[in-house]
């Protein structure tokens, strides 16, 4: 196979459609992104199945799977597999108990992707492996737009608390038009959006005096998490 290096590897932007497919997966075949409009999105990919950090993974997933979609988040996965495989791993970790997880039933669809067709347009292969997906994930809004993206290698586990935090995140700054400042947490204080003319400057001061709002300058005003 070529080397990665020497290819066009495709990575797609943020603030961009993501890119559509039709695959096959443990819940049949899907269309995707159109088949989850109307709803948030987390796409991601793990290297292997059967492979000791991808199980932990999909057990924590298994478990958050219902307070992901108490968040109008769905979940879908992603290796480089075939269905009989991902269905006999599947199957292997509904019998494994770990972390305070007893025995987790995935339900989320978890995509073949033998042709490696969905992790090249979505830049899953990189530089360890020509045949293995590294740990990607996508951040997909309700209009199918990529709002974040993380790239993970094969042995670093990723961290769930960072992904609730970052979906929960992306839907407060959407629904409310607010920054979220650093190690931001829901309950948190947020950032207002900057004024852009010395009028927007002076309304914002008076917005502060009547609000209670904290400002540290004119361009840097926090508020109460709501």
């Amino acid at each position: 196979m070529e080397n990665l290096q020497e290819q066009n590897v495709q990575f797609p932007l943020i603030g961009t459609k993501a890119p559509e497919f039709i695959a096959q997966t443990t819940q049949g075949n899907i269309h995707f992104p159109n088949d989850f409009s109307g709803k948030w999105i987390i796409l991601f990919s793990h290297p292997a199945d059967f492979t000791p950090v991808c199980t932990t993974e999909f057990m924590t997933f298994a478990s958050m799977h219902e307070e992901f979609k108490s968040y109008n988040c769905e979940l879908v996965g992603l290796s480089i597999d075939s269905i009989h495989s991902h269905l006999g791993w599947l199957r292997a970790i509904e019998t494994y108990s770990w972390n305070g997880i007893e025995n987790p039933k995935v339900e989320f669809p978890l995509i073949a992707d033998i042709k490696m067709e969905v992790a090249k347009k979505y830049g899953m292969l990189q530089g360890e492996s020509d045949t293995n997906a590294v740990r990607a994930v996508f951040f997909i809004d309700p209009e199918g737009i990529i709002k974040t993206t993380l790239y993970y290698p094969a042995s670093l586990g990723r961290n769930f608390a960072e992904i609730k935090r970052i979906l929960i995140g992306l839907q407060k700054s959407a629904a409310e038009g607010v920054a979220l400042p650093a190690n931001w947490e829901p309950g948190k204080d947020v950032i207002l959006p900057p004024p852009g003319t010395k009028k927007d400057i002076a309304d914002r001061m008076a917005l502060v005096k009547e609000k209670g709002y904290e400002m540290k300058d004119w361009f840097l005003t926090f508020k109460k998490d709501q």
